[in-house]
């Protein structure tokens, strides 16, 4: 060993012998050469323990003395194997050993310790551990290595030679610690920092991109409405629809990222089944087949649609995957009233809708079945799952006030079924807006809004959307004109309609605190194509409606009327001292 092997803190001279015993043994301190590759139960660097023995009575029959009942005592699980017999077998296990793995002390000595390891073992890690033993030194690794009974843990291994006095091999020793939960809680740590990191990117994304959307789809609108020829009006209405999907799909995106709110509404699920059929289908692949039982007279269920659809999309990608070799997957709905057996179910007492997604998989174990709603856990091969598919439907249905509740048996498949809350019986589901626009729309009373928006496209077609509706329009691209022209119209400004992002001093969200410290009668309307991280600071969120690109034209009449008529019957802006919300330094 030269002054290289040793670690920083450990000396500047190679570490000496420690000699027990007057000679009886003698040992090589590890001097932290092993820090740093698997975890130390020590808490600290790995000074004094030994990387390498010399001993002058290597028979294992003398089992009579407390060295021997301290190596059965410890909880730390410890092995000796015999690299001078064929395959280097075990021939010493402790008890704890035993407990950590589940064999008992026949079923281990005589074999190889590679009966531990399993298909997702990592091969290089093994070929490392066998490379140190061909060379008679020590090694510390990382294996995923399983049980008696098939459960994975992560196993942190220190391998160390034990010689006679003439340098002769004897033994290999093993300690074993299960650092499972470490492993899990760092690869839970780094998937919430790539999760962070794909949210905010989604965010950005989704704001430009909505912002497109609402130009592309806003001029479809406008040109629909102006034309009774058939034969434009069906290549218009497929790039509406497309438009249409594209908005979903963000909101999808958003929501994967966890970066928007639900929007609960009494949503038919025959019929959101039934219209995304195709997309199911074409994601399970042609060796599934996806057959429908549903109920009819199934009340409304009070849920968000947009998120229920990637519910059901991570279900049967889940289902599809349990099934390599085909099969079928039904999809059911029902009603379910709960009275008397609620509690079992852990939900007040009433009526629910139940969503049923089964299929003929493998199913899952016992101690799988477990843990399937823990985020990150999955039993998929690296890169095939992150384990937040039924980690993210669990918390989609319990934000949704309902229940999520998992059936499997190994060899028998798994059962998904998802309550949900029943809409009240007065509610309705939304009605598709009417194809002449001109009846359900609320016309303006020669009010002024002031549109604030730093895209030139989404400004003018806001411009001439509220110009058709009859408002008078003055427009702004940021904040800083936005209240110059606010200043010069001397009170005339009814509503304030603004984007949330914007360049400038300040975002949205400042400039409606700016807006109503000097006029508190303007109404406030907001929009955005993302907007949770922002709303929730600020006064100015409290009370102002928030309408979300990309918007219908229909929509914007509805929420700029709701703005202009609850004008003053907004919660009172906190006083002078509090918050004043976010504001950008510049």
């Amino acid at each position: 060993m030269t002054e290289n092997n040793v670690p920083e803190g450990a000396g500047s001279n190679p570490p000496s012998l420690d000699v027990q015993g007057d000679g009886q043994s003698i040992g090589v301190p590890a001097a932290g050469e092993h820090e740093n590759v698997s975890y130390n139960p020590t808490g600290g660097p790995g000074i004094h323990h030994w990387q390498r023995a010399e001993i002058t009575q290597p028979g294992l029959d003398e089992r009579g003395s407390v060295f021997f009942a301290a190596i059965e005592m410890t909880r730390m699980p410890i092995i000796l194997t015999d690299p001078n017999l064929l395959d280097n077998p075990v021939v010493f296990a402790n008890r704890a050993f035993q407990d950590l793995t589940g064999y008992t002390e026949e079923e281990v000595l005589g074999r190889n310790c590679r009966f531990l390891q399993g298909a997702h073992t990592d091969r290089e890690a093994v070929a490392e551990l066998r490379h140190a033993v061909e060379e008679g030194r020590a090694v510390s690794v990382e294996l995923l290595n399983y049980k008696r009974d098939g459960t994975p843990f992560w196993n942190a291994c220190f391998i160390a030679p034990v010689f006679d006095k003439d340098d002769k091999l004897l033994y290999f020793f093993a300690s074993q610690l299960d650092v499972t939960r470490r492993r899990t809680s760092e690869q839970a740590f780094r998937q919430a920092q790539k999760m962070e990191s794909i949210g905010q990117l989604t965010a950005g994304l989704a704001h430009d991109f909505n912002n497109l959307l609402q130009v592309v789809s806003g001029n479809l609108e406008l040109a629909l409405s102006r034309t009774d020829d058939e034969s434009l009006r069906r290549p218009l209405e497929n790039a509406s629809r497309a438009a249409e999907r594209g908005a979903k799909l963000t909101k999808q995106l958003l929501a994967f990222a966890r970066k928007t709110r639900l929007e609960a509404k009494p949503t038919n699920l025959n019929t959101l089944i039934t219209e995304f059929g195709d997309m199911l289908e074409n994601s399970v692949g042609p060796q599934i087949e996806v057959q429908l039982n549903l109920r009819s007279r199934v009340p409304a269920a009070l849920v968000d649609p947009v998120h229920l659809e990637m519910a059901v999309l991570n279900v049967l990608i889940n289902a599809r995957d349990a099934m390599p070799k085909g099969g079928c997957i039904t999809i059911g709905t029902s009603k379910v009233h709960l009275n008397g057996n609620a509690s079992a179910h852990h939900l007040p007492p009433g009526d629910y809708v139940a969503l049923t997604i089964s299929d003929e998989g493998e199913g899952m174990p016992p101690h799988v079945l477990e843990r399937a709603t823990e985020p990150f856990f999955t039993t998929k091969t690296q890169g095939k799952g992150t384990g937040l598919g039924l980690a993210m439907v669990h918390g989609f249905v319990q934000q949704s006030l309902g229940r999520l509740e998992i059936e499997s048996h190994h060899g028998k498949g798994t059962t998904i079924r998802m309550l949900f809350p029943a809409a009240d019986s007065q509610a309705h589901a939304p009605r598709q807006p009417s194809r002449d626009l001109a009846h359900a729309e609320p016309k303006g009373q020669a009010e002024t809004i002031l549109v604030v928006e730093d895209s030139n496209d989404v400004l003018e077609l806001a411009r001439e959307h509220l110009t058709a509706l009859g408002y008078t329009v003055l427009t702004a691209r940021d904040a800083d004109e936005a209240l110059t022209v606010f200043e010069k119209a001397e009170g005339r400004i009814d509503l304030l309609f603004t984007d949330l992002v914007m360049p400038g001093s300040m975002n949205g969200l400042a400039l409606a605190d700016a807006v109503r410290e000097r006029s508190p009668a303007t109404g406030v309307l907001l929009t955005t194509g993302y907007n949770d991280d922002l709303l929730t600071e600020g006064k100015a969120s409290a009370g102002a409606d928030v309408l979300g690109k990309p918007y219908r034209r229909s929509d914007l009449a509805d929420r700029v009327r709701a703005a202009l008529n609850g004008r003053g019957r907004e919660r009172r802006i906190p006083e002078a001292g509090a918050s004043r919300g976010p504001r950008h330094e510049g």
